[in-house]
Formats: structure tokens, C-alpha cells, sequence
């Protein structure tokens, strides 16, 4: 059980009431003569997020009244964890477990601390797990994002390509899973030469990680995601104000590997490979150039326009290598535009598929969990932004008009039409902190994308 979340009342758990603001009048006229008159003294309006501490006449903490929406979701508690004083609390009303599982998993969210590099004296407040909610169901995601957080959180010094492995290769020891890495020069011998060629210039080598997991005769899924763990933006360097959190640029590769925990974990019956092509773009002597022409796996040529675009370059290879096995599902995951952030925020990943009935299915889920994303189109008629003169694909079009769907649009060209395919384009950070959401690394889309695998690949009835 998480550290914040418990099995059991205490005999000092505090009640938690929440109320709505229609509800409130009924729970003044039902309360206590001395708890209602507090309580209206406080100026308690049950706003959503709002909370009222009632105590006894020895100074004992009692009850919490809370005020939530008429709708709970998964951040609709996520700010009392860190806010109520230290103890133990439970909720005095039964929810439906969909929503008892989604306001646990809020509040164990709430209290993630990244404290690698700095101590915290903070303590948050604990919540019995609600009598319906899911509790693997609840780790397995606050274990996840976890993942998510702290590896985002890392910088490159402490998480380059060796260090993102070594975190892939204990999340299959975890769960007997296989582990392969192909790294530096190898990956030319082996026909990897986009990753190659991008992480070249680093003082760490590149690589591509490689997990295995799950029975042979299940239904092949493949997982693929960006991890750049740093882009100074290559030759075409990045302004420094634009470099700051570039430590973030394998959160794509987090993802992959926290949606391959869940999967793991909860044993879905899938035959599951992650490829996680890791590298650094850096400055230095033998770094690819802008107009440099260089192979794909695939065996198309791609020429350079911009050496800041090369996450899409990493990506190409390994979903060639995935695409070649024609698994049943195809997800990829990268901090891939700037662009997806202009058109959709930080909070709303732009998703891309080839495949309607997937998107569908992903954007009815984003929904059903809180976990949001916007569908973007793969629309045929920016391809050709995408030709250059010399080579089959220019990396970077000019115009600078519709930068998300032109990477998707490259990507989209190492996968072969039959193969259902879905490619998530997220930010991977909080800007600043919400409740449950602290400022750095975040998870996005892992509960949709989970329930799709789930009810695409149930278990045996």
C-alpha cells in the first residue's frame, strides 16, 4: 500500500464530509447546534477545493467538511493531502467505485516529492483507502506516474541514455521481463543509423533499448517512445531560454516504459516490446549537419532541414524496427512539437492516429478517466511539405505552419498502413503546481492508453 493511503481507520481517523453547495443547507440544519453555528461562522460556502475544520471543546480535531463539485473526479481531493494537518482521515460517505478509485488515486498523487537532490521536511495527510475503490488499480497508476515523474524530474548529468537503460532494465527485472540494448557503433552494424547519427556527438553513446515481456501466443503490442535526454537542438542550437527544461526531451520514453509497467503489472494477456531509442543531441565536432542526408532503417533518406528535429529521426528507426513485426497495436510517445503545445497547451496532448476506430476508443477513455487528449489530423494534404529535391524526406518543412501534423506526418511513413498505430504528442511537464500536480515531470494519457490495451486485449473469460 502507498505510504499516504491506508487499509484501515485508526482509532484518531478525523471523518471527511464532502458537500456540495446545494448540499451544505441540509448538512447545517442536520448538524450539531454548536458544529452548524462554527461552521457558519467560518464563511464556509462549500466552493469547490474549500474546507472547514470542526474541533471538539478540548481542541481535538473532529470532522472536515469538504466542498467538491456535483461531479467528483480524480483532482477533486488532491489538494487536501498536503493542506490538512497531519493525521489520518476518511471519507464518511460511499462512493461509486469508478469514483472512489479515481479520488485515491488523486490524493496519492498529491504526494509525490522529488527529493533526490534536496531533503523535505513536508508531511502529507493520509486517507483510508475508500471502501470501493480499486487498490491495485490505484498503486498501479501512482507507481507509474511516479515513474514518469521521477525520471522527467532527472537531470541528463544523472538520467543520459546509459542511466534511462539501467531504469529499463530494473523496470524488466521487476517483472521478468527480457532486457536488450544496442549501443554506439552498433547500432550502425545493426541498421539503426538515424539513432546513430543523432546521438553521436555525445560524450554517452547512444542507444536503443529493447524489453520483452508476456506469452508468445498473445496479441503483439509495441511500445515506442522519444528519449531524448537532452536537446540542445543539435548544430541548429536552441536559445538558452529554450534549452532550460530540455531534460525533459525523453519524457516520451518515460511514458512508454510507465504504460509497460501498468501493463506488466496488471498481467494483461499481450505479448508486450518497448523500444526506447536514447540519446543526447549535443554540439561537437562529428555532429550531424543541417542538409546532411542520412539513412533510415527503413531504407529511405532523409535530409536534414533542422538537426532541432530530431527527435522524429530516432522515432523513424525504431518504429521500423517495431513495424516490421506487424504487431496488433502500435503507441507511440514523444515531447515531439512545440507546435502540438501552441495549438492544444500543456495540459492537452495532441493524439494522431491512422486508425479511426482506435482514436475513438482513446478519446473515449481520455474522457471516462480524466486523463485528457485532443485528436489531431493526419492530413494528406501537408505531405508534400515534407519532400525534399535530393532525398526521400526533408525532416523539417519550412513555412513554419502545422509543425505537429508534419512530424506525425514523417512518422507516419515507417509504419505500414495495415498497422493499427496511435502517436501521442505531450508536453510531459506542470508549468507551475496544482493540487495533486507539483511543478516538473508529469504523466499524461497512461489511464486512457491502459483501459484501451485492456479492453482491446481482455482476459480469457
Amino acid at each position: 500500500m502507498l505510504t499516504c493511503l491506508l487499509p484501515a481507520p485508526a482509532a484518531d481517523t478525523v471523518p471527511l464530509t464532502l458537500l456540495t453547495k446545494d448540499a451544505l443547507d441540509g448538512w447545517l440544519n442536520a448538524a450539531p447546534a454548536a458544529e452548524a453555528a462554527w461552521v457558519r461562522r467560518l464563511g464556509f460556502k462549500a466552493t469547490p477545493g474549500s474546507t472547514a475544520l470542526i474541533g471538539s471543546a478540548d481542541g481535538a480535531l473532529v470532522r472536515v467538511l469538504v466542498g467538491v463539485a456535483e461531479k467528483l473526479d480524480i483532482w477533486s481531493l488532491a489538494g487536501l493531502p498536503g493542506s490538512l494537518p497531519a493525521g489520518s482521515y476518511v471519507l464518511d460517505t460511499a462512493l461509486e467505485p469508478a469514483t472512489a478509485t479515481a479520488v485515491a488515486t488523486g490524493w496519492a498523487l498529491a504526494c509525490y516529492q522529488f527529493t533526490r537532490y534536496k531533503k523535505s521536511t513536508k508531511s502529507f495527510a493520509s486517507l483510508v483507502l475508500p471502501a470501493n475503490a480499486d487498490a491495485a488499480a490505484v498503486e498501479r497508476f501512482a507507481r507509474s506516474a511516479t515513474l514518469v515523474r521521477d525520471l522527467v524530474n532527472t537531470p541528463c548529468e544523472d538520467m543520459g541514455p546509459p542511466e534511462l537503460a539501467a531504469a529499463a532494465e530494473a523496470l524488466a527485472k521487476e517483472f521478468g521481463a527480457s532486457f536488450s540494448v544496442i549501443v554506439g557503433d552498433d547500432l550502425l552494424a545493426q541498421n539503426y543509423p538515424m539513432i546513430h547519427a543523432v546521438g553521436r556527438a555525445a560524450a554517452k553513446a547512444p542507444r536503443l533499448i529493447d524489453i520483452r515481456w508476456g506469452d508468445a501466443a498473445h496479441p503483439l503490442v509495441t511500445l515506442v517512445g522519444k528519449g531524448v535526454c537532452f536537446d540542445t537542438g543539435g548544430l541548429d542550437i536552441k536559445p538558452s531560454s529554450s534549452m532550460l527544461m530540455m531534460k525533459k526531451d525523453m519524457g516520451g520514453g518515460a511514458h512508454a516504459l510507465a504504460l509497460a509497467r501498468m501493463v506488466m503489472d496488471a498481467r494483461l494477456p499481450v505479448r508486450l516490446r518497448v523500444l526506447v531509442p536514447a540519446v543526447e543531441n549535443a554540439v561537437a565536432g562529428n555532429a550531424f549537419r543541417p542538409m546532411d542526408i542520412i539513412p533510415t532503417r527503413k531504407g529511405l533518406t532523409v535530409e536534414i532541414g533542422n538537426t532541432d528535429a530530431e527527435g522524429r529521426l530516432i522515432l523513424c528507426d525504431a518504429l521500423a524496427e517495431a513495424d516490421g513485426e506487424k504487431p496488433a497495436l502500435l503507441l507511440d510517445f514523444a515531447t515531439l512539437t512545440g507546435a502540438a503545445r501552441v495549438a492544444l497547451g500543456a495540459d492537452l496532448p495532441a493524439l494522431f492516429s491512422n486508425d479511426d476506430a482506435l482514436a475513438a476508443e482513446i478519446a473515449a477513455e481520455a474522457t471516462a478517466t480524466d486523463d485528457p487528449l485532443w485528436r489531431l489530423p493526419l492530413w494528406q494534404g501537408y505531405r508534400p511539405q515534407l519532400d525534399s529535391k535530393i532525398a526521400d524526406l526533408n525532416n523539417a518543412p519550412g513555412g513554419g505552419m502545422a509543425g505537429a501534423i508534419t512530424a506525425a506526418l514523417f512518422l507516419e511513413q515507417f509504419v505500414s498502413k495495415d498497422t493499427v498505430w496511435a502517436h501521442v504528442d505531450l508536453y510531459s511537464w506542470n508549468a507551475s503546481t496544482r493540487p495533486g500536480r507539483p511543478e516538473g515531470g508529469e504523466a499524461m494519457t497512461l489511464r486512457a492508453f491502459f483501459n484501451v490495451i485492456a479492453k482491446r486485449f481482455p482476459p480469457a473469460a
